[in-house]
């Protein structure tokens, strides 16, 4: 035989009563099940209200009432008119002694625990009656049990303790004599050796039906709730947590001593004794499977079987020399805090025995602190310990999993995740057998660093990213094309899952944790969202504190370098495409990199250089290697590239320029590309990610055009200069041809120098084939000596642009 148990939402309301007989007549026809039922969802905090309210004198009627209808409502729809009178008449008496109990307790203004306990008892004998008489129509033999006359416990109200050798042999005898009948007991309730009614506390219907199905060896406790078993971790927290098909019962004590709110741990205390297998099931999806909580469970590929949480805590900290070496200490102090039951959730000790941290409910923190003084207080006046401190809106996050003694590199992986995203860790503790590691972190972080570690541990599972884009010009808008069309293949190929978690241009922003939908990104932006302001975009983004975040920068303007530094110190990477941050002073660049090492974050800017090509990943990965750079050749603008590229033959430099600039390759003023100070910046990145600590005025850059072409008033003069001068042009283009060579506008960085200049080159140099506006770079190095290594491609334009920028955000937080 089974043993039942169905929570408070199972039996909540008329329809989903009904689907509770649907799976007890399911049940019925293998044997004849013991039912253990709740009271309807939300009357046991009704009845925790009404005994509060008449304590204090306060009008208690309204939620008798509501109580009472939203039992008559269910009696009204699923009985017939005959059959509904003996229930309504047995309910009112119910509600006739619990309102002469509730005016008791408002005449003498006092709410013992004893009387507590029995105003509370109501919850779950007018539900189980009420559903034993509902059931009565569709099973003859269902019989109602008054839980409270057969497990009998000490007067410890509130909280009691069973006698299990008598509640054993009153629950056998029970049985034996109603073996043929379905019984339908009451959860949560039990009673002393006087037949006083106590409460066996929180996740007592649960106890019950433990305490039934040890008494009577089932063959198994189900559980049924509202959720599908045991998962992963808190779904209201992790959206991508799982359920867990089996688990140990240490595993399940573990994960719900730290706040897993599926089963409460006393609860497998009968069952594990006896080895009877707990299983969790959801009622409103019977035919899922679950969670099985058994002592032989499967060896499991998982690292870890979930991330348990409690949201709040108080840590209290003891220092000082009087503890080194005296031994009793730690018992006495834990003893103290036990006499007043205070439960300590946590506890870790330096190895030099100079400091204690332990943590408690934060209602107990006071009490504690002041029992400690009390009993300290010698120790304290003599200064052999400090006073101790509390600290407050703290969580614990605790990974449990019986694998984790096996599996070398948990904490490890555990704090790098926490570590990446600015998580600082309080207090560490793990026992000896390994099956847990908890940490108490910030209450603030706890939703991030839960979802951190679930991706840390759970790899199987996508990769989330969370990107806040700043810009939505050419490449902004391209970009968010390239991840919408690359989603489906980042999921299948990469596990990865990019959301976009907030959008801004200079006009409006917009947010959304769970991802603003690439298919009408820039409608929602214009209709639904807010003013915007840089500053608040990033506080915003900082404020939200998600797991795995990118900060996107795909503009051109000065203003949101300055953010930068915060950015990192957030623990929250840099992915941009806006070079004037690292091309400005050396300090800034070099702060901007010692910051994202610090927090442990990315700062990824391939497309300062080359765009989309991989420049930046090439140097970086030469140097990382080993190899050593001799020497750097660059063309890195697609302007002048055009330009130099078919200014050859017949064309002047004239129409070559104005051939550029109509094609739309050109600054509105070409001098702004000729000038030759963007490819600069870019050269001086080179330099300094190369190692050379370089400022802009060490370049050294040779002017194309002769000086009145530079100092023309306008874009008009400017191309009345040009032709001034074809003649200057002209001989250069000639003198290269004579001999055999092509002009070609190149960086260079050799030892530590940086020069831009224009040259003629043979057909021996890689440059020399170059054609259209591609940009090239080559890398001369110990191992690319006599054949230097060279990345050729489009440097210029949104499309390759944006891919450059995609690139760096899938990159973010991988080992690459």
């Amino acid at each position: 035989m089974k043993v039942l148990k169905f929570g408070g939402t199972s039996v909540g309301s008329a329809e989903n009563i009904k689907t509770l007989l649907s799976i007890l007549a399911q049940e019925k026809l293998q044997s004849n099940p013991v039912v253990v039922l709740s009271a309807m969802s939300g009357v046991t905090n009704l009845l925790t209200d009404m005994a509060e309210k008449a304590e204090r004198g306060e009008d208690y009627d309204a939620s008798l009432k509501e109580i009472e209808a939203k039992h008559f409502a269910v009696i009204r729809a699923l009985l017939p008119a005959a059959a509904q009178n003996p229930v309504f008449t047995r309910l009112k008496i119910f509600f006739n002694e619990l309102e002469d109990l509730l005016q008791a307790v408002t005449n003498l203004r006092e709410l013992s625990l004893q009387t507590k306990d029995q105003i509370l008892s109501y919850g779950e004998r007018c539900s189980s009656f009420m559903i034993a008489h509902i059931a009565s129509q569709q099973f003859a033999e269902a019989l109602y049990v008054n839980g409270s006359e057969l497990i009998k416990t000490d007067s410890n109200f509130g909280q009691a303790k069973v006698d299990t050798e008598l509640t054993e042999m009153l629950i056998n005898d029970f049985y034996q004599a109603n073996s043929t009948k379905v019984l339908f007991v009451t959860g949560f309730i039990a009673s002393n050796s006087a037949g006083r009614v106590t409460t066996l506390g929180r996740g007592g219907s649960d106890y019950t039906a433990a305490v039934w199905g040890a008494a009577l060896t089932a063959e198994e406790i189900q559980i049924w709730t509202d959720v599908n078993g045991m998962m992963t971790a808190d779904p209201r927290i992790v959206k991508k947590a799982f359920s867990l098909p089996e688990l140990s019962y240490t595993e399940a004590m573990e994960l719900s001593y730290f706040g897993a709110k599926v089963i409460y741990p006393p609860t497998m205390i009968p069952a594990f004794m006896k080895k009877i297998p707990i299983v969790i099931k959801n009622t409103f999806e019977p035919d899922f499977t679950g969670t099985y909580i058994k002592s032989d469970v499967k060896t499991s590929s998982l690292p870890i079987k979930g991330i348990s949480s409690i949201d709040h805590i108080s840590i209290i900290n003891l220092t000082g020399s009087g503890m080194v070496g005296k031994a009793g200490f730690s018992g006495r102090l834990f003893s103290l805090l036990s006499r007043e039951q205070i439960n300590v959730v946590l506890i870790t000790q330096s190895s030099s025995e100079h400091s204690i941290t332990f943590a408690v409910k934060p209602t107990d923190a006071g009490q504690a602190i002041s029992l400690i003084k009390k009993e300290f207080e010698l120790e304290l006046d003599a200064n052999k310990l400090a006073l101790p401190e509390v600290e407050n809106n703290l969580a614990v996050l605790a990974i449990v999993g019986e694998n984790m003694k096996r599996t070398p590199g948990m904490s490890g992986r555990l704090f790098n995740a926490l570590g990446r995203n600015g998580i600082n860790v309080r207090a560490i503790a793990q026992g000896s057998s390994e099956y847990n590691i908890s940490v108490i972190i910030s209450a603030s972080d706890l939703s991030k660093a839960v979802n951190a570690v679930h991706d840390a541990f759970f790899t199987d599972l996508k990769r989330t990213l969370n990107i806040f884009c700043l810009g939505t010009g050419n490449i902004g808008k391209t970009l968010f094309n390239q991840l919408k069309e690359q989603m489906p293949f980042l999921a299948e190929n990469n596990d990865l899952q990019v959301k976009v978690a907030g959008i801004s241009n200079t006009r409006k922003m917009i947010f959304n944790t769970d991802g603003l939908s690439l298919e009408g990104w820039e409608d929602e932006l214009n209709v639904n969202g807010e003013q915007a302001d840089l500053a608040g975009f990033v506080a915003r983004m900082k404020a939200l504190n998600l797991p795995n975040c990118v900060f996107v920068d795909n503009t051109a303007a000065e203003a949101p370098i300055e953010f930068y530094q915060g950015i990192f110190e957030s623990s929250i990477s840099v992915v941009t495409c806006n070079k004037k941050g690292n091309s400005a002073g050396y300090a800034q660049y070099k702060s901007f990199k010692d910051t994202a090492r610090k927090f442990g974050v990315d700062f990824y800017y391939e497309t300062n250089v080359g765009a989309g090509l991989p420049i930046i990943r090439t140097l970086k990965e030469l140097m990382m290697s080993g190899d050593k750079v001799a020497r750097i050749e660059a063309i890195l603008s697609g302007t002048i590239s055009y330009i130099f590229n078919n200014f050859k033959g017949e064309a002047g430099f004239y129409e070559t320029v104005k051939e550029a600039q109509d094609l739309g390759y050109t600054e509105p003023d070409p001098r702004d590309d000729l000038n030759g100070k963007d490819f600069m910046r870019k050269m001086l990145i080179l330099a300094r990610d190369a190692g050379y600590p370089l400022e802009a005025e060490n370049v050294k850059i040779d002017n194309i055009l002769p000086e009145a072409c530079l100092k023309a008033d306008t874009v008009e003069d400017f191309y009345t200069e040009l032709k001034n001068n074809a003649a200057y042009f002209e001989d250069l283009k000639n003198r290269a041809a004579s001999e055999g060579k092509v002009l070609r506008y190149i960086g260079k960085l050799e030892d530590g120098d940086v020069e831009i200049s224009l040259q003629m080159v043979d057909d021996s140099h890689p440059f020399y084939m170059l054609s259209g506006s591609d940009n090239i770079i080559s890398f001369t190095t110990d191992r690319y000596k006599s054949r230097p290594l060279v990345v050729k491609g489009p440097g210029a334009g949104a499309e390759v642009t944006a891919a450059g920028v995609f690139a760096d955000i899938i990159n973010v937080g991988s080992l690459s």
